[in-house]
């Protein structure tokens, strides 16, 4: 890092005292310009991340909230999700874990603004898109297109949750938290299948919108076409070159994507910090002022929230704050650093536009530069190998391939978005099972109970009809589940060949009671095909298909008339005498649902369930419960679902979603690391190939109680509960490698515990959980280390000194600060760029 002198240094600095006086008030007048939103006549650079309320608990939503503020963000996103709060028409739901307010009042009482993404399609990988189901069986409806029964219902429920917003005075310019909405979400991408109709919808939209006087500006994302006053925004991995359709609209990016989302059958994506950091820098640099994080926590698809189909349980997203609200570092550490270097910049960023200028092959300078002296800079390396040393204003700068340095007075780098200064960690679960009844540590209290999940019909509710129903027509998506039933008689008995066709997404087939063979679909594909041997009996035979969705589909034209169910069709090929018999056009008997759901069996009550000593093990349809005690301690809690096949879980009463941990994603295409250098794509970075793509499922503290809680499964395919366990997520690791050289802005700087001077580069350790204390040190060096956090080792130049001298600064403490300079560890090297790489244990 370059030293800091004279008007460079001051400048800096009289940035940080503006930073630290630019604080967020409410009772505001937002509007916007070419350059940027303006809020109380100040145009603002604002970061956003995306928090949504459900996929999260009210217990956990301060501290997601302080987190993210203490991130760096300005602003908190979230979707409002229309099946959530009105299941039945006109009849809404804002309680609990659903309180649209309460949340936005505690984002508001941490001093974050919010942007409140109403759609209300959301798509979100949301069951159906966020739409209710009841709204498909409005006559003449069509979705999302110029037609009347539609915009009535959109129009009911937008104004809804306006008009809620307005009676909290929720709004900016009613002294508020909410300076943006949204209306619509992404119907760009896919407008072109709706003709001439689709530009009448989205005018109407604007103007509906706009006709509700919320006081805020109005966005819709992905609308090249959005008409005033709407600003249209960019979703996506870059949007660096995105350009708004007017001159008058600033640059908004509402979607960065921080990883990806997970899918049963998939492996896990995640997408290196480098490379968002990167992406962020060059939309800065390229002239955007507000940015929001996609996840900034992605949380949990709890119930039967998630749509797809095919969705995991976990929407971790590989975001920031993980899904059980820790920091996942150095991603999160790393944006914070970014999001300071970026504040920096912002006096002269919102004075003026930027000038653009080529260094060379590969790279770039965004120059934001006024009259009155202020000076901002970013200069980019956008080639994907090689890295380039480049003159600019008098200095030379060296820039590492794929990354940006941040310069907020034209000369100092503060910092460059490939050298990472923040902490990293390795998470780990601590397992315990419910069979445990060892010591204080017992789970396991009063043993297993069951209930046998009837094959076939078993409803007073089940009606009879000719040929084969969809399934969501036929089900409204009261639940996953529907039961086809038909008689058929053999004269003699026969093997057969029973040939169904779905549309997905899984389906069992049962033959007089007894399981023949499953088949089931794929993100790719979510359509079902199953041919499996069969033996008559002579006389009646019953043919018993358990067709069941994963979520329903929630992107793409049309995608509410894709249908879902068995749609033929049915057959018995190959009979005795060689013929072939449909039975898809026959009477067939329908139930949607389950005994066990009609019995209320996810609760835990009823008196159906059956105790006795032998369990039923790897066996379909099976309904098990049990009571336990909640692990001890404050760690997050996940359930590990290893021994069980598929189905749904509760916790005293309460969905913790589907799992699934038979489904594995493929053997190939992981990779032990990514580079983040050139573009990303969703399939670039995956882990967790050959293996379960999910097996730990989030169980909310708050769900709990010490004692006496009540866990009911449905198992679908057949498992053993007896291998469940519980898994505590705690942090192993914590480990900072941090280069002499490396730039950090001032405020970065911090007090060295050894020298008790402000100098920097600094490598500062903290453990994660309160009344926690750095205990030990496995790790430290000095010199040339190299490898990664739980793989450091010694290079040919080290510190004899290093161990001791951390040792000594940090254990017993909560956090240290140790200075990366020879005047701390001498000098084992001399003339080679040195770094330090410390591994600490807390406890």
């Amino acid at each position: 890092m370059m030293s800091m002198r004279g008007t460079g240094l001051l400048l800096i600095v009289s940035f940080l005292v503006l930073g630290v006086l630019v604080t967020t008030t409410f009772g505001a007048n937002v509007t916007y310009d070419q350059r940027a939103l303006v809020i109380d006549g100040n145009r603002r650079v604002l970061i956003s991340g995306s928090i949504h309320y459900p996929r999260s608990t009210p217990d956990m939503w301060p501290d997601l909230i302080q987190k993210s503020k203490d991130g760096g963000l300005d602003v908190i996103e979230t979707y409002v999700f229309w099946n959530l709060h009105e299941p039945v028409r006109n009849q809404y739901d804002f309680e609990g874990g659903k309180d649209l307010v309460k949340f936005v009042k505690l984002v508001a009482a941490a001093g974050l603004y919010v942007h409140i993404r109403i759609g209300p399609y959301v798509c979100a990988e949301w069951n159906y898109g966020g739409f209710p189901l009841w709204l498909h069986f409005i006559p003449g409806i069509e979705f999302r297109t110029d037609n009347e029964p539609f915009k009535a219902e959109m129009k009911r429920f937008t104004a809804k949750i306006v008009d809620m917003m307005k009676q909290e005075n929720l709004y900016a310019s009613q002294g508020g938290p909410i300076i943006l909405s949204q209306i619509e979400n992404e119907y760009g991408n896919i407008d072109s299948a709706y003709g001439s109709a689709a530009k009448t919808y989205i005018n109407w939209a604007a103007s509906m919108a706009t006709s509700l006087d919320t006081g805020v500006p109005w966005v819709m994302c992905q609308q090249a076409d959005a008409p005033d006053p709407i600003i249209n925004t960019c979703n996506g991995f870059y949007c660096d070159q995105f350009t708004p359709n007017s001159a008058n609209k600033p640059k908004m990016w509402t979607e960065n994507w921080t990883g990806w989302f997970l899918s049963f059958g998939g492996a896990v994506p995640y997408r290196p910090v480098e490379d968002i950091a990167f992406a962020v820098a060059r939309f800065f640099q390229r002239g955007g002022t507000f940015q929001n994080y996609y996840m900034y926590h992605g949380g949990t698809n709890f119930g039967r929230t998630t749509g797809g189909p095919f969705i995991a349980t976990s929407y971790d997203y590989d975001a920031p704050i993980d899904e059980y609200g820790l920091l996942r570092q150095p991603k999160w550490g790393h944006l914070k650093d970014v999001h300071k270097a970026i504040k920096l910049c912002e006096p002269a960023m919102v004075a003026t536009g930027p000038t653009i200028t080529s260094l060379g092959p590969n790279l770039e300078a965004g120059v934001y530069k006024t009259g009155s002296g202020l000076c901002a800079a970013f200069l980019a390396n956008v080639d994907t190998q090689s890295d380039a040393t480049v003159n600019f204003n008098g200095n030379s700068y060296n820039l590492p391939a794929w990354s940006v340095s941040i310069l907020p007075d034209c000369k100092n780098v503060v910092l460059n978005t490939a050298k990472i200064n923040s902490v990293a960690t390795i998470p780990q679960f601590t397992r315990q099972s419910l069979n445990d009844n060892v010591g204080a540590s017992k789970a396991f209290l009063s043993g297993w109970s069951w209930f046998n999940e009837p094959v076939g019909i078993s409803s007073n509710n089940a009606f009879m009809q000719l040929g084969l129903a969809e399934q969501i027509n036929t089900t409204a998506d009261k639940s996953d589940y529907l039961w086809y039933s038909l008689s058929t008689n053999s004269q003699d008995g026969s093997q057969t060949v029973l040939h169904v066709e779905s549309l997905g997404h899984v389906l069992h087939a049962f033959i007089n009671g007894k399981l023949a063979g499953s088949g089931e679909g794929n993100r790719g594909n979510a359509k079902v095909a199953i041919e499996v041997p069969i033996t008559l009996v002579p006389g009646k035979n019953r043919i018993d298909l358990l067709s069941l969705t994963v979520g329903l589909q929630n992107y793409g034209a049309f995608f509410d008339t894709w249908g879902a169910g068995v749609t033929g069709p049915v057959k018995l090929k190959g009979l005795n005498n060689g013929s072939t018999i449909d039975l898809s056009s026959r009477k067939w008997t329908y139930q949607t649902g389950l005994k066990g759901e009609e019995l209320g069996l996810s609760g835990g009550g009823s008196s159906d369930w059956v105790s006795k000593p032998t369990l039923p093990k790897n066996q379909p349809l099976i309904w098990y419960k049990t009571n336990f005690d909640a692990p001890s301690g404050n760690n997050p809690i996940a359930l590990d679902f290893t021994g069980m096949g598929k189905g749904e879980a509760w916790v005293n009463g309460q969905s913790i979603g589907r799992y699934w941990p038979t489904n594995n994603a493929p053997s190939g295409g992981c990779t032990n690391s990514c580079n983040y250098r050139g573009p990303y794509n969703s399939n670039k970075c995956l882990k967790n190939c050959g293996k379960p793509s999910q097996q730990l499922y989030h169980v909310p503290r708050s769900w709990l109680q010490s004692s006496g809680n009540t866990l009911v499964l449905f198992e679908e395919m057949g498992g053993d509960p007896t291998q469940l366990s519980f898994a505590t997520k705690q942090i192993g690791s914590l480990c900072s490698h941090v280069s002499e050289s490396h730039p950090q802005p001032v405020d970065m700087w911090s007090t060295d515990q050894m020298t008790g001077k402000k100098s920097g580069p600094m490598l500062s350790l903290e453990c994660p959980f309160p009344n926690q204390i750095i205990s030990s040190i496995k790790f430290a060096s000095f010199g040339t280390p190299h490898g990664t956090c739980g793989s450091f080792s010694h290079g040919q130049c080290s510190s004899s000194g290093a161990l001791s001298i951390i040792q000594k600064a940090c254990i017993g403490s909560k956090s240290c600060n140790i200075g990366v300079s020879i005047d701390t560890f001498g000098n084992p090297c001399v003339g080679v760029t040195k770094s330090l790489a410390v591994e600490a244990f807390c406890t």
